[in-house]
């Protein structure tokens, strides 16, 4: 099973602080240097509208955040661009004539908030004549055996403010699409698929406000037999946007399923193939060793079969740890990783009688965070050092972490799990009930508090069952013990054999349930008596009714085969020594 390392930054989510926290956001942006235009430079007018863009680059910043607008800290033209570690980001379709650009850029952290910069501005000059023409770029001109179902690209025209492009099977024809304005976009995808094994003549007409360019030619192009391109995929792992990466990780994503293969890029920026440049897999995964900690990946993945390759698949990211690993070790062959190793349990239980009940870390550390999750999953921090005090059930989180100094740098590598909580009491014994048979006793115990118990007869260090009842146990007096798994307490009872006198059981209850059916003589330990050798019954009048010896069932309350009624009944019994016992008892139906 892959593990996913979860590094967290302490929240501090109470309301009442929230402006000091957001005060404290402001000191840190005012503290942080910010990069400076380079080109344009702030304040500079007549900017061409194809320029580039570029700026200074900040010591410690891993990556950079572009948006620009027409109003200060606006994005209505660029939002937030992640250009990774780049220092200049060229807008693919140019920007708009006589216009105050603002530009806005934020610094790019793992390890706390990102940085939102002030804005700088820039105005670009008026356009003064038509833009020229451009070819097309995809496909490019002469090219064979293109895919029916291709889109059609070009690059951007300076000065362009849109396009309008037409299709035919001649030089300026247009008979398969007529010129159609798609407004400043740099590619076009046809609503059905081109005709098959055919020349396609493409032209591509920018125009501005000044007017349209002059004589643009046709590119040609010839389809290929008509065939069914695969569909573009995603990722799965990293998903588009994670954070803290593994250095090592298995880069997987969806299968697509006509796709033979899939062509795979990968760089530091969106504009850079420096890390995998179109290499070619055949299945849906593959491990990348050693990506450098701390950066922003631009991964590109281009399904194909014989037809060709997906059309219009977009560029995803990710970003990787801050140097936490796992780093692959080439002697063990193993993936090695800084973060701890847990083994903090998954529930904890606090007693209820407790004012003040310490949880304390399992894991050896450099330091220890502890969060309480609320019903909405928000977090709140209770305590950074080994220990916390919790006085309530819920669900929390658990965070262990070690300080790693690496290039003149500190950083943390921690774990987290979360944990529940549940509260626990001592025990209370209601009743033990108790039956009797002729040989042994059962008892079944009951509590009036609701827990975790288990149960132990006549030794308080046990041994514990998780079972409340106890069987065949000798006729005697015994004590029961009731404990808390937790450990939050004991309780005892003594149970007293209160169904016999002197051995005689003082009721019996015939009604064929098979408990107490039989009135007989049941030795204790207690007395004595230790055996009978005749027992007479008679009723309230002196009649004898039976004559049973101690090796039978004993009386089942019949007179003659004919059950008699519920009343009082007396004994006389005589014992092996001649000693003669007398007493009553009840039939009970």
């Amino acid at each position: 099973m892959k593990k996913k390392w979860d590094m967290r930054i302490p929240k501090i989510l109470a309301a009442p602080i929230f402006f000091i926290v957001l005060l404290f956001a402001v000191l840190k942006t005012s503290a942080q240097e910010c990069p400076a235009l380079l080109n344009p430079v702030n304040g500079t007018t007549l900017v061409p509208v194809d320029a580039t863009i570029s700026w200074e680059a900040i010591t410690g910043v891993p990556g950079y955040i572009i948006s620009l607008g027409t109003t200060e800290g606006g994005n209505d033209i660029l939002n937030n661009r992640n250009v990774g570690s780049a220092i200049s980001f060229t807008p693919t379709t140019g920007l708009p004539e006589s216009t105050e650009i603002f530009v806005t850029i934020t610094l790019f952290f793992f390890n706390q908030p990102n940085i939102t910069c002030e804005s700088q501005s820039f105005t670009t000059a008026a356009l003064s004549e038509v833009p020229q023409c451009v070819p097309s770029t995809s496909p490019e001109n002469n090219e064979i055996a293109i895919n029916t179902a291709t889109n059609i690209s070009w690059i951007a025209a300076p000065s362009a403010t849109g396009y309008f492009i037409s299709l035919g099977t001649t030089e300026n024809g247009d008979e398969i699409l007529a010129r159609t304005d798609v407004e400043n976009t740099l590619n076009y995808n046809p609503p059905a698929d081109l005709p098959s094994e055919t020349d396609i003549y493409i032209t591509i007409t920018p125009y501005n406000r000044i007017g349209l360019a002059d004589n643009c030619s046709s590119s040609v192009f010839t389809t290929a037999a008509a065939a069914v391109l695969p569909l573009c995929t995603s990722m799965i792992s990293p998903f588009d946007g994670e954070t803290n990466v593994p250095l090592s990780p298995t880069l997987e994503w969806n299968a697509v399923p006509n796709a033979t293969g899939y062509r795979v890029s990968i760089g530091t920026s969106p504009f850079e193939t420096n890390i995998l440049e179109d290499a070619i897999f055949f299945k849906t995964s593959t491990v990348i060793i050693d990506f450098e900690p701390n950066r922003t990946f631009f991964i590109s993945i281009f399904p194909f079969n014989e037809a060709g390759e997906a059309i219009g698949c977009t560029q995803e990211t990710f970003s990787t740890a801050i140097g936490c690993g796992p780093y692959f070790d080439p002697l063990s062959g193993e993936l090695l990783v800084l973060n701890p190793i847990l083994t903090f349990p998954d529930t904890i239980t606090i007693c209820s009688e407790n004012e003040l009940d310490i949880i304390r870390a399992t894991d050896e550390a450099d330091g220890y965070r502890w969060y309480k999750l609320d019903d909405r999953g928000n977090e709140t921090l209770l305590s950074n050092t080994v220990e916390v005090s919790i006085d309530e059930e819920g669900e929390y989180i658990y965070e262990a972490y070690v300080n790693i100094e690496d290039s003149d740098r500190t950083f943390e590598c921690a774990s987290s799990k979360t944990f529940q909580v549940e509260i626990s009491q001592a025990p209370k014994i209601e009743d033990v009930s108790v039956q009797i048979s002729a040989n042994s006793l059962n008892y079944e115990i009951s509590t009036t508090t609701n827990g975790n118990f288990e149960y132990a007869l006549d030794n308080e260090n046990g041994p514990y069952q998780n079972s409340n009842r106890f069987t065949n146990i000798s006729l005697q007096n015994h004590t029961v013990f009731v404990r808390d798994k937790a450990g939050c307490g004991i309780a005892e009872r003594l149970v007293e054999q209160d169904l016999t006198v002197n051995g005689f059981p003082n009721f019996f209850t015939p009604n064929g349930d098979g408990i107490n059916d039989y009135w007989q003589f049941i030795p204790p330990v207690e007395t004595g008596i230790t055996n009978v050798s005749v027992i007479y019954i008679f009723d309230k009048f002196g009649a004898l009714l039976a004559q049973i010896a101690p090796n039978t069932t004993g009386w089942n309350g019949n007179l003659n085969g004919k059950a008699l009624p519920e009343s009082n009944y007396w004994f006389k019994a005589i014992a092996t020594n001649n000693k003669i016992i007398k007493g009553h008892f009840s039939l009970k139906r």
